[in-house]
């Protein structure tokens, strides 16, 4: 598999620490791709890569492609636009690793057969530090055959790897994780924040809160960011918000109520609108402890 080579299309704080990450590992970096150029240069520089001027170049250069995009929009771009990675792509394999809709995985699995590719979905749970060390947590959906082919490459990205069915699963499993999490993000914000009014020791609270029923992985990862006011970005309120949007269109298709989804959706849809959506999803303490800033 190392012999194999791999392009990069999205080369963001995910999608550039991915290269980094398998150039290490010995695997051929032959081509990377980015709207910002610059950003592409430089990485390819790093990793001994080609910054290709279109996506077209990329799909030539490469034998498996991996798009880290934003949204579906932006999915629908690399793959349906005038210029397209579906250009030329004949046994060519396509690993989509954002977190993006059920149905524009669907949509570019079907392209892909058509073009006589092969595309996985390769959904993450997991931040910057986990793609730059080899240690995402990843849910993959598509052709099972496929999937057995590049285990040995999504082996050497993760720490955690589920094979969950057919194309738009994985998405469907993301949106579940993503919207516990962010339901979870944004409680405990909440709690903070009404023991700061109660005049409470927050280091008190944060540590009863973690021997309790209270305890959850964001209290690990995003307390003390709530309380310090540090919100440096490992997982965007933007995204948040894109996340927990697909995840109620998904209930509101099935008809099962969502309120706290609901809410959470709109606290952070609230972050994005105030101009405030790249920072972390631990900023949404912004919105609820007492006299900040947001409040």
């Amino acid at each position: 598999m190392k012999d194999k080579k791999i392009g990069l299309v999205g080369l963001g704080r995910m999608g550039g620490n991915m290269a980094r990450c398998l150039s290490d590992k010995g695997y051929n970096v032959a081509a990377v791709y980015d709207l910002n150029s610059e950003v592409a240069a430089s990485l390819a520089t790093e990793v001994k890569a080609t910054a290709c001027a279109n996506l077209a170049a990329v799909t030539a250069a490469s034998e498996i492609v991996l798009t880290i995009v934003t949204n579906d929009a932006a999915m629908e771009s690399i793959f349906f636009g005038e210029d397209n990675l579906l250009k030329g792509a004949e046994g060519r394999v396509f690993i989509n690793c954002a977190t993006l809709t059920p149905a524009i995985h669907g949509r570019v699995g079907a392209a892909a057969t058509d073009a006589g590719a092969s595309s996985l979905e390769a959904c993450m749970a997991s931040s910057i530090p986990q793609a730059r060390n080899g240690e995402l947590f990843l849910m993959v959906g598509g052709d099972e055959t496929v999937f057995e082919s590049t285990k040995p490459l999504l082996d050497d990205l993760s720490e955690a790897l589920h094979f969950v069915g057919p194309a738009g699963k994985a998405s469907e499993v993301k949106a579940l994780v993503n919207m516990v999490m962010n339901i979870n993000t944004a409680a405990l914000a909440e709690g903070l924040g009404l023991g700061k009014a109660l005049g409470l020791d927050l280091e008190m609270l944060l540590k009863i809160l973690g021997q309790t029923g209270a305890r959850s992985r964001v209290l690990e990862t995003d307390g003390e960011d709530m309380v310090a006011r540090d919100h440096e970005c490992y997982f965007s309120a933007e995204h948040a918000a894109k996340d927990s949007g697909i995840a109620l269109k998904l209930a509101e298709a099935q008809g099962i109520p969502t309120p706290l989804a609901q809410a959470t959706f709109d606290q952070y849809t609230k972050m994005t609108a105030m101009g405030l959506g790249e920072l972390d999803k631990s900023g949404v303490a912004e919105l609820t402890f007492k006299g900040r800033a947001l409040s």
